[in-house]
């Protein structure tokens, strides 16, 4: 089947990066796309850079008020192509990308494929020890590309793509926390083909601090609550590790207190081998030795938000946005 590919990413504030996305899809080997900027109202419009493309690139820029589900979807009813892809602002492409997935789509046609997220060599040291923090088999167990059993993947929107098909049964994004696993999930329930394209990755350039890395996970946990209410046994063993990893530092630290020191030794290993296994992947000192510390954040982050949610109960989809646009 022949794929038109209608790009779609939705962007709020972040002009520099949608510099460097578009760059990287005027060097796309394969042109035959076009690209749809969903831009929600803000200080810092990236339309400036939009139009500095628009003699490389087929690009359409709109600004709606509304969330970021909102705004691809409204991409997706505005755009021409029967394939959508969807990336964050945030990304870069490598120039094979866009030939690679219509070479996989064309060998092998699937409805909905995901792909995983890789750090660049230039990147600093903070957001490499990030993306360690969240593709590593010992923080996150490979679900954003790395697993071993890709029938369990589910394509997050930094990197993801779907037929119009797909888009017309389903709706498209809600507007929630972890709306593109909400989409996900609800694109295998309505039996569409969902895959794992290994090869397809993206260089997701993360700008973030530690103190907001905290937050965008913390997020993710209590997503993770409302995605098990919405999708009844969807919750895995896995989902509950990071919950498990703080409440069991919380024990180990109070026995720690009142009975021997010797209670920390597992997790001065669990630290030494963050350090060993990042600087093995990265050959970086730098970012193994601050890799521990965002494994940290990433796995207690997401527990405390999961424990949270689950007490209070207080996610909302107001409260989705406002913790998005940071």
């Amino acid at each position: 089947m022949e794929c038109d590919f209608s790009i779609i990413v939705p962007v709020y504030n972040r002009p520099d990066e949608m510099e460097e996305l578009l760059a990287s899809l005027a060097a796309q080997t394969d042109t035959d796309f076009e690209v749809m900027v969903m831009e929600g109202t803000c200080e810092r419009t990236c339309k400036p850079v939009c139009d500095r493309y628009a003699g490389r690139l087929n690009i359409f820029f709109c600004t709606d008020d509304g969330g970021r589900s909102r705004r691809r979807n409204l991409g997706m009813e505005m755009a021409s192509g029967n394939y959508f892809l969807f990336f964050d602002s945030d990304c870069i492409l490598p120039p094979e990308y866009i030939a690679t997935i219509r070479q996989c789509l064309h060998d092998d046609y699937v409805d909905c494929f995901g792909g995983p997220d890789a750090a660049m060599p230039d990147f600093t040291v903070t957001q490499r020890a990030v993306n360690y923090a969240m593709t590593s088999l010992l923080t996150t167990g490979g679900i954003r590309g790395g697993m071993k059993d890709v029938h369990k993947f589910v394509p997050r929107a930094f990197n993801m793509g779907f037929s119009r098909e797909v888009f017309k049964l389903t709706g498209g994004f809600r507007d929630m926390i972890g709306e593109d696993t909400d989409l996900s999930m609800h694109i295998r329930e309505a039996g569409f083909s969902v895959r794992l394209f290994r090869e397809a990755f993206v260089y997701h350039k993360r700008r973030v601090t530690l103190r907001s890395f905290y937050r965008q996970v913390n997020t993710f946990g209590k997503a993770r609550v409302l995605l098990a209410k919405e999708h009844p046994g969807s919750l895995r063993l896995p989902h509950l590790f990071p919950t498990c990893f703080v409440l069991g530092h919380l024990l180990l630290f109070v026995l720690a207190i009142v009975h021997t020191p010797w209670w920390l030794l597992p997790v001065g290993l669990y630290i030494l081998a963050l350090f060993a296994d990042s600087l093995r992947c990265n050959r970086n000192f730098q970012v193994a030795l601050l890799s521990p510390l965002t494994a940290y954040i990433q796995l207690c982050g997401y527990g405390l938000g999961f424990l949270e949610e689950s007490i209070t109960r207080k996610a909302s989809k107001q409260a989705a946005e406002k913790l998005y646009r940071q």
